[in-house]
């Protein structure tokens, strides 16, 4: 990093937006395989919290290859890479008083908390997917699963890479027999409590 480069401080702060907003800014980070049903459930949060009024943006793992890591691979260098771009967009977002949600594998712990390093204590609240292998494979949705099975696919999470699931997660959301709407529900309940949104009033 060039030593010319100062960070500037702006007079609308995040404090301001979250004031603005009505809620607080955080990061959600899902983590889990492939199959777990983090995309499905991080959008469909979303869609609950911006009914809410909530400001919200997800961070899809196949849509940020799209562009802005569109030039990495599935090594664990690139891998870690792709973390690390996302973990410094995400703090922007977190800064601009959004509740930033991330679904990638992420299979590295060491990546994980990395990006968790980057974050005030707090604002960084890593979501398990929990879905045995297994099933996930059963769900195969873009079937790569199959794909990695018969070598045309390497460093596969589960199959031929590694996952290294949360040692201690601050959430944690079973996917294996549970309705998507139920697992939005769980979400909801943890963010009221964490004082993250608002609490419904029913």
């Amino acid at each position: 990093m060039s030593k010319n480069l100062v960070w500037h401080n702006a007079t609308v702060t995040r404090e301001r937006r979250e004031k603005m907003n009505k809620h607080r800014a955080k990061l959600l980070w899902f983590t889990g395989l492939s199959g777990s049903g983090k995309s499905t459930l991080a959008h469909a949060l979303e869609e609950e919290l911006h009914q809410r009024g909530c400001r919200t943006y997800v961070f899809d793992g196949d849509n940020v290859r799209h562009g802005l890591c569109r030039d990495l691979g599935f090594s664990v260098a690139d891998r870690s890479e792709n973390i690390r771009r996302i973990s410094e967009m995400a703090k922007l977002f977190v800064d601009a008083g959004v509740i930033a949600l991330t679904a990638f594998i992420s299979p590295i712990r060491e990546d994980r908390e990395r990006a968790r390093g980057l974050f005030p204590h707090g604002d960084f609240i890593e979501v398990f997917v929990h879905c045995p292998l297994e099933v996930c494979e059963s769900r195969d949705v873009k079937g790569l699963y199959k794909k990695a099975r018969a070598g045309e696919i390497a460093n596969f999470t589960g199959i031929s890479s590694p996952y290294e699931p949360p040692d201690k997660p601050e959430i944690t959301i079973d996917t294996n027999q549970r309705s998507v709407e139920a697992c939005v529900d769980e979400m909801i309940d943890a963010l009221e409590q964490r004082g993250v949104i608002p609490t419904r009033v029913v």
